[in-house]
């Protein structure tokens, strides 16, 4: 079945974000915007420029609400605390890993009062643990050992209870992630708790828009 060109167009627009940001903010220019995605899409032929931008207005007005959800996101976000623990290490081993190993080195680290997070996933074991562990990882595991990265830091983004209750909170921070060109590792989320694993070169770079 043949998709109309507000389909086409609000697809289009939904898989560049900067380009959605930019027409919610109404800071777009809608001629150039139809002509560039009739010439992406190929359907210069099939459509008309006025069509696109006809749902390209439509597509606008509701991203304006969205917008106002957006400010009291926001204001949310004023009341939330940042914390960083640098030198973190993240570990993608088998799903077959010995599980006794792995409890007994987060029984370790937590009589120690240090970091660790494991993850299962539907083929694997990520773990997240401060570096001064990685040591014992790689000697128990290393065979089961898929990828790791090191050099890594964690920020803990701790908001208000109120998160759970306001939509879009979790979508909003990932955006600003990837908008400013960090790449996140791994994330995770426990209730006020969200974390971020990020490389240790951008938590600065991460500061400066995590700053409300």
């Amino acid at each position: 079945m043949e998709r109309s060109t507000t389909e086409l167009t609000i697809e289009y627009i939904n898989e560049h974000p900067y380009i959605k940001r930019c027409l919610q903010k109404g800071i777009i220019n809608y001629s150039s915007l139809a002509r560039m995605i009739a010439k992406d899409l190929g359907i210069e032929k099939k459509t008309s420029n006025e069509a696109i931008l006809i749902a390209a207005r439509r597509f606008q007005e509701k991203l304006k609400k969205e917008l106002n959800n957006e400010q009291k996101i926001r204001e949310l976000l004023t009341h939330s605390e940042i914390s960083i623990q640098n030198k973190m290490h993240v570990f993608i081993l088998e799903k077959n890993s010995n599980l006794d190993v792995l409890e007994g080195l987060q029984k370790k680290i937590g009589q120690e009062g240090g970091i660790s997070f494991v993850l299962e996933g539907s083929d694997n074991y990520t773990i997240i643990i401060q570096e001064k562990y990685a040591s014992f990882v790689k000697s128990e595991l290393d065979h089961k050992l898929i990828r790791s990265h090191q050099h890594c830091a964690l920020i803990n983004f701790k908001s208000p209870k109120e998160i759970e209750e306001l939509t879009g909170v979790l979508a909003y921070l990932t955006s600003l992630f990837a908008e400013n060109g960090v790449n996140i590792i791994e994330f995770l989320s426990c209730w006020r708790d969200t974390l971020f694993i990020v490389d240790a070169k951008d938590v600065q770079k991460a500061l400066t828009f995590l700053n409300f």
